[in-house]
């Protein structure tokens, strides 16, 4: 009797298609739903305290450099201009939130104008950004 020898030709190929697909799924999720936060090119020495906390992302920054010119949305603002600049960006999509970041040597008169002209835009919270504030 003779035995037969089959031949079977099964492959044992994965088919990793599927797998790259999901990846590159996952890499544009996760691009499109992070949030960078890039702070101006200003050489600032920010101001200390023991009690800060971190900022939202989201919060509208104006900058105060050392020789006290205004920056709302990295353009350099008049102080006569702040009220309506504000306003308006946070008319087209802000969450009411203000934080202003300035230098230790910045008078602290020139900080409260900017302060209170980000409240008079309607402004719900305006912070003061320190060291520690990474957000």
């Amino acid at each position: 009797m003779k035995y037969l020898r089959r031949r079977t030709n099964t492959s044992a190929d994965i088919d990793i298609s599927p797998l790259i697909d999901m990846v590159f799924i996952l890499l544009i999720f996760f691009m499109v739903s992070t949030t960078f936060v890039k702070d101006m090119n200003l050489e600032l020495e920010r101001p200390g305290a023991s009690s800060a906390s971190r900022a939202s992302s989201k919060a509208l920054r104006v900058y105060i450099d050392r020789a006290g010119v205004v920056y709302v949305n990295e353009l350099p603002v008049k102080m006569w201009m702040i009220q309506t600049r504000v306003r308006d960006l946070l008319k087209s999509g802000g969450n009411g939130q203000v934080l202003v970041i300035t230098d230790t040597q910045v008078p602290a008169n020139r900080l409260i104008e900017v302060v209170d002209q980000c409240r008079l835009a309607g402004a719900e919270h305006v912070g003061v950004a320190t060291e520690q504030e990474a957000g």
